[in-house]
């Protein structure tokens, strides 16, 4: 929208000095035509800005030029730009929107608070998107034009009709209620009622969806935090799930618990390695996580997992035997 844009414009001015149009128009994503006119309503509207000629010239504003946020002590404006610098918001289709809003808030801080916003980028990084191993995160993208439809009826309170690609099924329409939106490692949810029966969607298997005029049906008051507890708990307590006993390395638990559905009990051994009942998705999640643990862990039991972990290691020691 242009009136976002235009407040944009005065607030990159504001914060770096004069720029070019060139630069202006890399900033917002537009032509140099359109910044000229943008400068043009602009001054029409009584906006300080005037122009520098020359090879280092550009537009600027004239000093003094702001409205500021009273009341903002130091903590309370880094935690505002910590927590406004974190990628949660490029689930909901809502990166762009953030990063406009804190342009506005630096610029509205109190002058004594805004070298602390300068350099908050300098000193702190926030959920970069590879880790130390240089493994870049998983993110999942899912279009702006569906993310803002499923976004409109959750908050208007209405009807969503998607059309959803569940896993190994045929994209299907479905119309549902929207109760809320969750996002957990940049992987955004939609929970929602089917039928009166809960349903929980994950955005990046929405492929279309339409806000209906019809009221949602759902409850005036809705703990989400709650609601997303109880959905995580059937979702660990159903299906093909198996309960696996294994010795691990105290330097890989965290790597064992951070692929479990659930840890069930724990003990130490007299080695001093751990002992835990832990629970999987299924056969293959179970093989999968103790394969990734090499040696620092034993599956103890059940049997066939065993058996299962020994016939592959032996088909790669085979493997390598071969080609030696």
């Amino acid at each position: 929208m242009r009136a976002d844009r235009l407040v944009s414009l005065v607030l990159l001015l504001r914060q770096r000095g004069r720029l070019s149009a060139a630069a202006l128009a890399r900033e917002l994503e537009v032509s140099t035509r359109t910044v000229l006119r943008d400068i043009e309503a602009l001054s029409a509207a009584g906006v300080p800005v005037y122009a520098e000629r020359g090879r280092h010239g550009g537009f600027a504003l004239l000093p003094g030029f702001r409205a500021e946020l009273t009341g903002l002590n130091h903590d309370e404006a880094l935690a505002l730009l910590v927590v406004g610098s974190r990628r949660g918001a490029q689930a909901f289709g809502l990166g762009s929107a953030l990063a406009s809003a804190m342009l506005k808030v630096v610029d509205a801080l109190p002058e004594s608070h805004r070298n602390t916003a300068a350099g908050v980028a300098e000193r702190l990084l926030i959920d970069p998107e590879t880790d130390l191993l240089s493994r870049r995160l998983a993110t999942e993208d899912v279009p702006d034009t569906v993310v803002a439809e499923v976004r409109r009826a959750v908050f208007a309170g209405h009807k969503l009709r998607i059309h959803y690609a569940a896993t190994g099924q045929t994209p299907q329409w479905r119309t549902v209620d929207p109760i809320g939106l969750v996002t957990v490692r940049d992987k955004g949810y939609l929970l929602a009622t089917r039928s009166g029966a809960d349903r929980t969607y994950r955005l990046s298997r929405v492929l279309a969806a339409k806000e209906l005029p019809e009221p949602a049906q759902r409850p005036d008051r809705v703990d989400l935090d709650r609601a997303w507890q109880d959905r995580g708990t059937r979702f660990r307590t159903g299906g093909d799930q198996v309960t696996v006993l294994v010795r691990v390395d105290p330097a890989r638990r965290e790597d064992l618990v951070g692929t479990a559905l659930a840890v069930r009990a724990e003990e130490a051994d007299s080695d001093g390695w751990l002992r835990l009942e832990v629970t999987f998705q299924d056969s293959r999640h179970a093989e999968w996580a103790l394969w990734q643990l090499a040696t620092n862990a034993e599956a103890l039991a059940p049997r066939w997992l065993r058996t299962s972990l020994r016939n592959r290691a032996t088909a790669i020691a085979t493997c390598y035997e071969a080609s030696s």
